[in-house]
């Protein structure tokens, strides 16, 4: 790699984190004004999926990286990332039980969800989980959700509905990013 190569990657470098970071803080800068209360009722705000996967980024437990969100249909969004489960139940104080010395290493995690929303609730249901292209569905899929989202996320909803708050009426989520409805 020559001088003025090498150059042009680290420029690059640079303009891709500095990308992250304003996609992240737009994000949050939305998340704010959402939380804050300070939209009109029938304000709409939107998060692009690069919104969305950059702010992800910034709160992730220690174990997981380079989330990605998309959609393809209406009302369904992908999530992919890598997880590391022995590291992230570590890190989260987990004890390191037989399940996390067997998927110690990163492994790449993808869900597919349908996103139901109206009159200030949504539903989040899986309809697809890989664990490292592995399809996870029925009894496994339960026992990942139980043993590994719920203990992480003791407040997680998932395949129930749940208030949004902050005057949220709904959220629709699209092949273009996620908009969130004010409602009264």
């Amino acid at each position: 790699m020559t001088l003025r190569s090498g150059w042009r990657v680290s420029q690059l470098l640079v303009l891709t984190l500095a990308a992250a970071a304003t996609a992240s803080d737009s994000a949050q800068r939305k998340l704010d004004a959402i939380e804050a209360e300070q939209l009109q009722p029938g304000s709409r705000v939107t998060f692009s999926y690069a919104e969305l996967s950059a702010w992800a980024e910034q709160q992730l437990p220690e174990g997981v990286r380079s989330p990605n969100l998309k959609s393809a249909a209406p009302q369904v969004v992908t999530g992919t990332a890598q997880v590391d489960f022995g590291r992230l139940w570590r890190a989260e104080g987990q004890p390191a039980a037989f399940l996390s010395r067997l998927l110690d290493g990163e492994r790449t995690v993808s869900a597919t969800v349908r996103i139901t929303s109206s009159r200030g609730k949504v539903q989040v249901d899986v309809q697809k989980a890989t664990v490292a292209g592995v399809e996870l569905d029925g009894k496994t899929l339960d026992f990942l959700i139980q043993r590994v989202v719920i203990p992480l996320y003791p407040d997680a909803a998932i395949g129930r509905p749940f208030e949004l708050g902050h005057h949220v009426d709904r959220v629709a989520a699209g092949p273009d990013g996620v908009e969130v409805v004010i409602g009264r």
